[in-house]
């Protein structure tokens, strides 16, 4: 029997469901010690990062502030962008891949670290549409982003049960939950 790494789906959306708004701060602008606490432990934690290619996109052109210490932690990780478009991406240690489900598939089966989104709604629905998910955490921010929001979470994704494994509330206002997605032949009451 074959041993497959961990995927997890981490996605960080306000209450009204939207990954990010035009005009908001990083972290909807509720960054605090336990959230802070909670980013430190996951970096030491050894992983490759999944992206799509607008994250990336996002990412390479932010500017050198809004960082703080995350860049010099994200270079120096292995990261694959799954993208249809993209030949080469100026980041070092990584990859272009175009075929998201069979490359996850491969990764998982072959990769010595857990695998991790970090953000990339589309690939993280597909993934979750594909049952390659092992835990989905989502920390939901204290606000309703409305007209301005872009990216909305799940917008494509099948019904898909969920098994809650925990609730944590952060610095008093943010909730990050932790699911399971229940693979299963019943069907769903």
């Amino acid at each position: 029997m074959s041993m497959t790494v961990e995927l997890v789906v981490d996605l960080f959306v306000s209450v009204d469901g939207w990954a990010g708004g035009d005009g908001l701060p990083a972290y909807f602008g509720y960054f605090g010690s336990d959230l802070q606490e909670w980013v430190v432990a996951e970096k030491s934690i050894p992983e490759l990062v999944l992206l799509g290619r607008r994250t990336y996109d996002t990412f390479r052109t932010l500017p050198a502030g809004a960082w703080v210490d995350d860049h010099a932690h994200l270079m120096g990780l292995d990261k694959v962008v799954f993208s249809r478009k993209l030949e080469s991406v100026e980041w070092p240690r990584t990859q272009v891949c175009r075929d998201l489900i069979g490359d996850v598939r491969q990764l998982k089966a072959e990769a010595a670290t857990r695998l991790r989104t970090w953000g990339s709604m589309s690939v993280a629905g597909q993934l979750l549409a594909a049952g390659l998910v092992d835990r989905l955490r989502l920390m939901r921010f204290p606000l309703l982003v409305g007209p301005v929001g872009r990216q909305r979470a799940f917008e494509r994704v099948p019904r898909i049960p969920l098994e809650l494994l925990r609730t944590r509330v952060l610095d008093g206002r943010l909730i990050l939950d932790e699911y399971r997605p229940v693979v299963s032949a019943a069907p769903m009451a």
